[in-house]
């Protein structure tokens, strides 16, 4: 089974390993990441502005590429799952945005041939928006899943981090109930893991205030782990790379900052699967991550 795959720029560049772990638990279960043959940044953030079709165009240009290949695209980074869904929310809704957007993509397919393969119709919004986790979930089927594994996790106490971007706005993202989200939750189950369900599972990591204001974004990150740390988790998964590099990587100025500061392994989803089905660990690649998950994964005889 091949699904259009848009990767977006980080997978491709500082968070390689969590697309090729996405990658290789894909072809484990039978499916296909068929990458999109042209592809640009969606634009990282949907913008606030109501009033120009502009903001939006990058996220519509790569939803226009997908339709394509297919009535479905994937993605894994939780800001780009954000923007692509909402802008494909405006599109389906909107028809004065939706005839203008079209005309700009037009526009722009005559300035570059090589693409007009993509864009020789109008795009309405008829590509779906599929996270991993409901690639999973609603095409694979957890069931299957369940049945593809090859080492149990039994034991392994995973809190599941969502954060901000795959919950909200509730209303247009529809993913799950942004204060009491169950998929991931589900998803580990089916792993076979021991589910900690921590308070701040929800909340904000910092996100891009780790840009200008450091202080508040290690702050935000410290309190989502100290929640997880409470409840006796032995690692954190998220689906984020920039959730990944506040949780995990400031935990460094967490431990000078804080006098007995424990800190704890923060991976991605998909290379906790990777454990699960077999994959071996050269293509999980923990070799980025500042807290090391494999000492805890060797504790319970999974690496």
């Amino acid at each position: 089974m091949k699904i259009p795959y848009y990767p977006g720029c980080t997978l491709h560049e500082r968070a390689l390993d969590f697309d090729m772990a996405s990658r290789e638990c894909a072809n484990a279960l039978g499916v296909e990441l068929e990458e999109l043959p042209v592809w640009t940044c969606c634009g990282a953030v949907f913008p606030l502005t109501t009033d120009s079709v502009m903001d939006i165009l990058a996220g519509v240009r790569n939803l226009a590429y997908a339709s394509r290949m297919g009535d479905k695209v994937v993605t894994l980074c939780s800001f780009c799952y954000n923007v692509l869904k909402r802008s494909n929310k405006v599109i389906r809704e909107d028809e004065e945005k939706r005839e203008k957007a079209n005309l700009f993509l037009k526009a722009d397919t005559d300035e570059r041939a090589e693409m007009e393969s993509y864009l020789e119709q109008d795009y309405v919004g008829q590509v779906e928006v599929l996270h991993y986790i409901e690639m999973l979930r609603d095409v694979v089927g957890f069931d299957k899943v369940a049945k593809s594994l090859k080492t149990s996790l039994k034991g392994l106490r995973v809190a599941p981090y969502y954060g901000c971007m795959l919950l909200r706005p509730k209303k247009e993202m529809e993913f799950d109930d942004p204060e009491r989200p169950t998929i991931f939750e589900d998803f580990l189950e089916t792993l076979g893991c021991d589910v900690v369900d921590f308070p701040m599972k929800a909340e904000c990591c910092g996100g891009f205030q780790i840009v200008r204001d450091e202080e508040t974004a290690i702050a935000c990150s410290q309190t989502v782990l100290s929640s997880a740390i409470k409840r006796d988790a032995d690692l954190i998964i998220t689906t984020c790379p920039l959730c990944l590099y506040n949780l995990d990587r400031k935990q460094k100025e967490m431990a000078k900052r804080v006098k007995g500061f424990t800190k704890i392994p923060v991976i991605y989803f998909t290379q906790l699967l990777g454990i699960a089905l077999g994959i071996d660990e050269e293509h999980l690649d923990f070799s980025d991550n500042y807290v090391d998950p494999r000492p805890v994964l060797a504790g319970k005889k999974l690496v």
